[in-house]
């Protein structure tokens, strides 16, 4: 028996591991890689392995750069099951039909760009008249608005004979990938391939995140690998801790694959997140401002939730009114209230107990249209807005902070992390920038929508809200754990942080590895 790493290897997306046996081939994940266009188009696209030879899928957790290429693997001839948790089937109900209609959205923007590329060449080559080149620009958006036009835009590709990029797959393939789920209880052992069982545990990563115990029989001998996915933080509220207490049969552990995205760092107390976030909005409404929250739509939006909820019964901040400006993050908001049997014990004493929904309050709205989205955008009284992307690349988040940006009065919170070369990257480092510098002389210019902005608005960070342990919390699980292990690979992480808590645990007494892109471990 054996592992094959193919996919967030020495990097943090696009989780991916082939577990093969004497009769069957199983996949831990099938994640999507998240990076730039090219590189992301390059990995994504081709499947390392023939997918008609996987038995079956065994899926962590429902966020994209797990579960992302799912309906991928399903239209290219896979034939087997698809084992997660019941919430974490629930989650995907709607964030795979999401990613379809991204994959979609994005090839349409790049063949108009093609396309528009092409006319402007032809122009500039003689090949065109001025006239009719501006002609046939105005034909690839529908009645003059910012729609792409899919018909004229077809036809030109065809017209010109340039190549169609084509989207990764469709909102059908994500249909047809949910349609081989099983989505199953924690701790309940189940068979996912000949004489190979597979038992959930809970992780405390995000909604229905889970740690999957595999053992497989081999004649007289069975091996078990512990896949632990994402794991999460203690402490945190909402969910339960990740799993301390492993059944008796399930402790002797012969490899462990386990993450390592902040194998180096450690996060913000948990304790001190709520009156962080107490402290920028009482700051930012009583001074007659508005808070607005870059936010992911799946875990930190209702964690946000959460906590606003909790600040608005202690009657310790402004009861403002919160509009939540994401659909995807409505649905999924729905999706946590539908498995309160994941709470944790805090969750049901502070609001099941007395009948109350922790992430819907009197003074929460869920908007759903463009038009509710842009009736916000004139709101002058102080409120809160969480909207996507939480990255600000994308998405409704961007509208408001075209009209918010600009006002000092305001506050842009960050709560997650921003990569390199995105808006909120920016957004975070040059206001903090400014604000060291005392806010004197011209403030930074924020480029988007084709047009600069003023960074005047107030940059806060709150940086302990990632779902992901750190390198302590990843050690307690383990110290913690009534696990035997022999042996840990260390995955889900940048080279340096990968590396750097390999040396950590060893110096813990641990046997680790860090395996590198397509390498494999026997077992």
């Amino acid at each position: 028996m054996h592992i094959t790493f193919l996919g967030a290897v020495r990097e943090v997306t696009g989780s991916m591991h082939l577990l093969s046996t004497a009769n069957d081939h199983l996949l831990l994940d099938c994640g999507m890689f998240q990076g730039s266009r090219r590189e992301a188009a390059e990995k994504n696209s081709v499947m390392p392995f023939d997918p008609s030879i996987i038995t079956n899928v065994v899926v962590s957790h429902a966020h994209i750069d797990h579960s992302g290429r799912l309906p991928l693997l399903v239209r290219k001839d896979f034939n087997g099951h698809i084992y997660a948790t019941r919430a974490t089937y629930d989650s995907c109900r709607y964030l795979l039909p999401d990613s379809a209609k991204i994959q979609e959205s994005d090839a349409r923007y790049l063949n108009y760009k093609t396309v528009k590329r092409a006319i402007a060449e032809m122009e500039k080559e003689g090949g065109l008249r001025q006239r009719d080149a501006k002609k046939m620009r105005a034909m690839l958006k529908e009645n003059n608005s910012h729609r792409i036009n899919d018909a004229a835009l077809s036809r030109f590709l065809h017209k010109f004979g340039l190549k169609e990029i084509e989207p990764l797959y469709s909102p059908g393939d994500a249909d047809s990938a949910l349609g081989v789920f099983e989505g199953l209880p924690y701790r309940r052992e189940i068979t996912v391939g000949r004489d190979t069982t597979c038992t959930f545990y809970e992780a405390g990563h995000i909604l229905g995140s889970a740690i999957s115990l595999i053992k497989v029989k081999e004649g007289d001998k069975t091996r078990t690998i512990c896949y632990t996915g994402d794991i999460g933080r203690f402490d945190k509220p909402i969910l339960r801790d990740p799993v301390k207490r492993f059944a008796e049969t399930d402790r002797d552990v012969d490899l462990l694959i386990m993450e390592s995205t902040y194998g180096n760092r450690d996060h913000e107390e948990v304790a001190d997140l709520k009156p962080r976030l107490r402290q920028v909005l009482n700051s930012t409404i009583e001074g007659g401002g508005s808070v607005v929250i870059p936010s992911f739509a799946f875990g930190r939006t209702q964690e946000l939730l959460y906590y606003i909820h909790e600040l608005y019964n202690e009657k310790s901040v402004p009861r403002v009114p919160v509009w939540v400006d994401s659909p995807l993050a409505a649905n999924i908001t729905q999706v946590f209230a539908e498995h309160p049997e994941v709470y944790d014990a805090e969750t049901h004493e502070t609001f099941l107990k007395s009948g109350k929904n922790p992430f819907n309050f009197s003074q929460v709205n869920f908007t759903r249209s463009v038009e509710e989205s842009i009736a916000i955008t004139r709101e002058t009284r102080p409120h809160i807005v969480i909207s996507a992307s939480g990255m600000c690349e994308a998405g409704r988040i961007l509208h408001h902070l075209r009209y918010k940006i600009h006002n000092p009065k305001n506050t842009i919170l960050a709560v997650g992390y921003m990569a390199l070369n995105t808006l909120g990257r920016r957004i975070v480092e040059e206001g903090t920038r400014f604000e060291d510098e005392g806010r004197k002389g011209d403030p930074p210019l924020m480029r988007f929508y084709g047009k600069q902005y003023p960074l005047l608005a107030r940059v806060e960070k709150i940086g302990g809200f990632s779902a992901h342990g750190d390198r302590n919390e990843m050690l307690r699980f383990l110290q913690d754990s009534n696990l035997n292990i022999k042996r840990i690979a260390l995955v889900h992480g940048e080279k340096e942080q990968s590396l750097a808590f390999r040396d950590f645990l060893v110096g813990h007494g641990y046997d680790v590895v860090v395996p590198k892109r397509g390498e494999t471990l026997d077992v």
